[in-house]
């Protein structure tokens, strides 16, 4: 049986990997002209270098909203070098297996005293508050018709609704002291409890995403012009891509997913697709950038105060 699933695992993986590859080499193809014409000028430097600035920024914020919910769980484990450790593991995201930057995270909580299975509650628990948080947006742009042609209203505010029951501590704690029983860890496993529903990681959670579609706004606008009034629906579509490219298993890092989910969602209308491929391939440079840049600083100052 166990055989039967890695198969359909690893099936699946491939062909997801598969299906957006050809869809962006298609996609390629058909709008390669338009793709060399754009050029890239002081302006669009400007642009770029200011969304280099806000990814770095709310990838920072990330780390910070991290310790949030450390201390919400009492762990030892100060906030600075929290956030050095989550920037420092974040780029392993990108490793096949898209789970080594949880692993990192995990070993720097067990090696402060932490067992095993409440550092793995940690891990759990950020994403399912980012996906909370990008489905809070996706849902609002929907209500609004920003992205009708993903127009799934129940089945967002399903999601939803069982992502928030399922970071509620009646539900959570419990399973903490389940993981902490599997790997023989009965002493002071009450220790390690969600004091309280993470209603403020949530929020922060929240600005991360909006914090990375901001990112993403100014590379489109380094491209095209894009109005105010649609802002919010640019808003909205990344973080639908964004999502998807979260939960999706078998892309690292979202890649491949983000990208399809955003060259198919927008309206050419209003977006040029050959813009809108341009400005997707553009964003994943400057994030991946920005994520070694703040890894790279994490890294150094790690070094720095292990030699102290």
């Amino acid at each position: 049986m166990k055989k039967i699933v890695s198969k359909i695992k690893s099936c699946s993986r491939w062909a997801i990997a598969g299906g957006t590859l050809f869809f962006l080499l298609s996609t390629l193809r058909s709008n390669w002209q338009e793709v060399a014409a754009i050029e890239i000028e002081s302006h669009s430097w400007l642009m770029l270098a200011i969304a280099l600035i806000v990814t770095f920024l709310a990838h920072i914020w990330s780390g910070w909203v991290w310790t949030w919910i450390l201390q919400d769980l009492k762990y030892n484990l100060k906030t600075t070098k929290a956030v050095r450790v989550y920037l420092k593991t974040n780029v392993a995201k990108y490793l096949p297996g898209n789970v080594w930057h949880y692993y990192g995270r995990i070993e720097a909580i067990c090696k402060v005293g932490n067992s095993l299975g409440s550092a793995s509650c940690s891990v759990l628990l950020e994403p399912l508050l980012m996906a909370a948080a990008a489905l809070i947006i996706v849902i609002i742009g929907s209500s609004f018709g920003l992205v009708s042609e993903y127009n799934l209203a129940e089945l967002q505010i399903f999601g939803l609704i069982a992502i928030l029951l399922g970071i509620h501590p009646c539900i959570l704690n419990p399973l903490i002291q389940r993981l902490n029983r599997l790997k023989g860890k009965t002493d002071n496993c009450d220790c390690y409890r969600l004091q309280r529903y993470p209603l403020a990681p949530l929020i922060g959670e929240l600005g991360f995403v909006i914090l990375r579609g901001i990112g993403f706004l100014f590379v489109c606008q380094g491209l095209m012009f894009v109005n105010l009034d649609r802002i919010p629906q640019l808003v909205t579509i990344f973080s639908l891509a964004w999502l998807l490219g979260l939960i999706v298993p078998g892309a690292p890092g979202g890649m491949g997913v983000f990208e399809t989910v955003a060259i198919a969602s927008f309206d050419p209308n209003y977006f040029p697709q050959a813009s809108i491929l341009a400005a997707v391939a553009l964003y994943r440079l400057v994030s991946i950038i920005a994520e070694a840049i703040a890894a790279s600083l994490a890294s150094i100052e790690l070094k720095k105060s292990v030699n102290i």
